[in-house]
């Protein structure tokens, strides 16, 4: 089998996902295409050489509908002979588009892919695409859907997870990403945001809060719990999905679940005839990948089954892992999968996550999988597994090896 290696990695900055955040007034297909045209200078590529440009969006609607991945080449300094393909796996979407490249070159498919994703949070709102698993009542009755802020209490409860675990992860979270930024460790991967003039719109992730400390947490309201308990009383549903909670436990709020944001992130994937050629040297291989399907009511359990899955598949063990990212959508995620595998906190999101940083939806699988190579580079570490849970439930995951 072909291997498929990893030979660049970028993202930009994650810009508020409102109004007055600074990324606002850009559309996905421009911040798209920028990574595209910064990932063509960094590595002085004859895009003619590229299959194809996967990208993940999740809510395809819009201004972010169509293929977006096409009108992003369009869009940027690429030959017009580049194809795209937009993809969609919700929160894994960026993450998918890395993994279906790699897997179309192990299968001989071509010599060289760009995947990654795009997600403008605060142009077009999440949800807006009117989902049919929320929507559409056959489909949201009969699986006891539940929206993800439930899901994420759901969690807890049955994990026995706390408000003060939830929010001394955040705590953390916000720790690691200032001090990650203050090291300089995201320098060589995160690639500013400029307007058609070339002034700098964004160097540096803006959603970061690094003075919050478990006090300020503390005065916040848990996010979910009307909703849950009152109206449309969410709480009732997931009851008769697990009647052996007596109640859910609601602990999650904004400052320990992952911020809304606007980013994109690019990933440049190829063979080693593909590097040969063009005298780039690979950074890291691809060594496998993995997605599953889960309790769509839960739903955000999806890290654990499909991380078991790669590893058995690979027939590698979770000590054979030296770091790992786990997408920080809601803090008990990232408790459960620290639970279900016994792994120290040391070696999981060691530069923060998405409660510090945010989760661009459609880009942060790319981001996250740039940000473990980044690190595995930097620690000399050998090995990293990227993984995150998915709306609708599924989860996603991708094995990553520094050469």
């Amino acid at each position: 089998m072909t291997e498929a290696f990893i030979y660049d990695a970028i993202r930009t900055p994650r810009g508020k996902g409102r109004a007055d955040g600074s990324l606002h007034e850009v559309t996905a297909v421009r911040l798209s295409a920028g990574v595209l045209n910064a990932l063509k200078a960094r590595n002085d590529l004859d895009t003619r050489a590229i299959d194809d440009v996967i990208w993940g969006n999740v809510t395809q609607v819009g201004e972010q509908g169509g293929c977006l991945a096409r009108t992003a080449v369009m869009a940027s300094d690429f030959d017009e002979q580049v194809p795209g393909l937009a993809i969609n796996r919700f929160c894994a979407s960026g993450m998918e588009a890395v993994n279906l490249a790699a897997n179309q070159l192990r299968g001989g498919a071509g010599m060289a892919y760009i995947a990654g994703g795009v997600e403008m949070m605060s142009r077009v709102a999440m949800g807006s695409d009117g989902a049919a698993v929320a929507v559409d009542p056959s489909v949201a009755m009969e699986r006891y859907f539940v929206p993800q802020g439930i899901a994420a209490d759901i969690i807890a409860t049955e994990y026995g997870f706390t408000r003060d675990m939830a929010d001394a992860l955040a705590v953390e979270s916000q720790k690691r990403a200032a001090q990650a930024w203050e090291d300089g460790r995201f320098a060589g991967s995160v690639v500013p945001v400029t307007d058609i003039n070339g002034l700098t719109i964004l160097e540096r992730d803006e959603h970061l809060r690094p003075d919050t400390d478990m006090q300020s947490l503390g005065a916040l309201n848990p996010a979910f719990r009307e909703m849950g308990e009152v109206m449309p009383g969410f709480d009732k549903v997931a009851l008769m999905k697990y009647p052996h909670l007596e109640r859910i436990e609601h602990i999650h709020h904004a400052g320990n679940s992952s911020g809304i944001v606007d980013g994109a992130a690019g990933v440049l994937i190829g063979n080693k005839a593909f590097g040969e050629k063009h005298g780039l040297k690979p950074r890291a291989r691809i060594r496998a990948t993995a997605r599953i399907g889960t309790d769509p009511t839960i739903m955000l359990t999806g890290p654990v089954p499909v991380t078991e899955k790669i590893l058995r598949e690979t027939g590698m063990a979770i000590s054979d892992i030296d770091l790992f990212e786990v997408n920080e959508a809601f803090a008990s995620v990232v408790l459960r999968f620290m639970q279900a595998f016994g792994v120290d906190s040391d070696r999981v999101n060691v530069n923060g996550g998405a409660i510090a940083m945010g989760h661009p939806l459609g880009a942060t699988g790319a981001m996250i999988i740039g940000t473990l190579l980044d690190e595995l580079e930097r620690t000399g570490k050998g090995t990293g597994l990227a993984t995150l849970c998915v709306a609708s439930g599924m989860g996603a995951a991708t094995i990553i090896e520094r050469v």
